[in-house]
């Protein structure tokens, strides 16, 4: 009867060195890295994007229903901002500035506008 397993019969562990060097370890390590952040800021990237426009998107349409004459909108993102965290819609008018419209949220969607009842007499 042998002490040892029979799939470990005759193996060596080597002199003790690891398997790669600092430097190739060093190389994957930075290989792994750069790779993962190509996967994920394309991500992160296109959904500012996508975000961003739809702020603006919904911004005008604020802006149109509130102020007609005013001459554009502007949509910011704010985190520490007088009228809470995310999209802040702010009309431009000629002469007063900047006024502001509505708050879009944090991820802004189509904006909740609403309808004209009509009135019969």
């Amino acid at each position: 009867m042998h002490d040892d397993e029979p799939e470990l019969a005759g193996y060596d562990p080597g002199d003790g060195r690891p398997l790669r060097s600092r430097r190739m370890l060093l190389v994957m390590r930075v290989v792994v890295i750069l790779g993962l952040v190509a996967l994920v800021l394309p991500g992160i990237i296109t959904t500012l994007m996508v975000g961003a426009n739809s702020a603006q998107e919904s911004c005008r349409r604020w802006v149109k229903y509130e102020d007609p004459t005013s001459i554009g909108s502007n949509a910011t993102f704010e985190v520490l901002g007088g009228h809470g965290f995310g999209w802040q819609c702010y009309t431009q008018g000629a002469f007063g500035g900047d006024t502001f419209v509505a708050s879009l949220g944090l991820i802004p969607g189509p904006p909740s506008i609403p309808t004209q009842q009509l009135q019969t007499n």
